[in-house]
């Protein structure tokens, strides 16, 4: 059974990334569709027929364990898998409950190695595995600091994993900068967002076709528009204390 994993896929990115691939994919015999709100999920079935909805947290270790359970009990190839879940909290770590600093790291850094090195027995040659990084990751950011040191744990490991994979498995780090979803209506919308973030947001649409274009030319990094990309050159130019001290 040819199947793609997708967690995260209740909204947003996740939710871009399952119609992208069902539309994209039809030799797929079924996606594997993964978040913690079950309703998101069951909508979704309703304009995909092939979903298979598995309401889960990452971050819980019996849910993995019984996740586990599944893939040595179907025994599926999974052809892609799309780690998209996570979540991030724009606030200076002095003002931000330590449980959710704590599940920030738990979701975004542990729970997707995790997730991953389950799902690679089952992928095999040609596969190829998408993970949700940031242009985030590209430096420190006051305010946001657990979430881009985060995801820069996320494009570290995305690019070992890939050299690791080498003419196995294509693994492929994306990065956008803002995108338009619900998770940036959750830290504020874009009319709260600092000035120099507003140029970058981007519909989630678009990057997600992106991405899945550069994972099938093999690519490591997929960085969505000019902005970034000229984004991620300054970060490998200028000092990093003087990009900190203008954000």
């Amino acid at each position: 059974m040819k199947i793609a994993v997708i967690t995260g896929a209740s909204s947003g990115m996740g939710k871009a990334f399952t119609k992208q691939i069902d539309e994209k994919y039809q030799e797929l015999d079924e996606i594997w569709v993964i978040a913690r709100k079950k309703e998101g999920l069951e909508g979704l079935k309703k304009e995909i027929s092939k979903l298979r909805i598995l309401p889960m947290d990452l971050t819980d270790r019996q849910a993995l364990e019984e996740f586990s359970t599944l893939l040595k009990r179907e025994k599926p190839c999974i052809q892609i898998l799309v780690e998209s879940a996570g979540m991030g909290i724009q606030k200076k770590i002095e003002d931000t409950a330590v449980d959710d600093l704590r599940r920030m790291t738990e979701l975004n850094c542990t729970a997707l190695t995790a997730f991953v090195a389950m799902c690679l027995p089952y992928c095999e040659k040609a596969s190829r595995i998408l993970c949700l990084a940031s242009g985030a990751a590209f430096v420190p950011q006051p305010s946001f600091a657990v979430y881009a040191a985060s995801k820069s744990y996320v494009l570290s490991f995305a690019r070992a994993l890939g050299a690791e994979q080498k003419g196995r498995i294509v693994v492929t780090a994306v990065c956008p900068g803002p995108v338009d979803t619900p998770f940036l209506e959750k830290m504020g919308g874009k009319e709260n967002m600092p000035f120099y973030k507003k140029p970058f947001i981007a519909d989630a649409e678009a990057v997600v076709k992106k991405a899945l274009k550069d994972s099938e030319r093999g690519r490591e990094i997929s960085v969505y528009g000019f902005a970034m990309k000229a984004l991620r050159a300054v970060c490998k130019i200028v000092p990093i204390r003087l990009l900190m001290r203008f954000m």
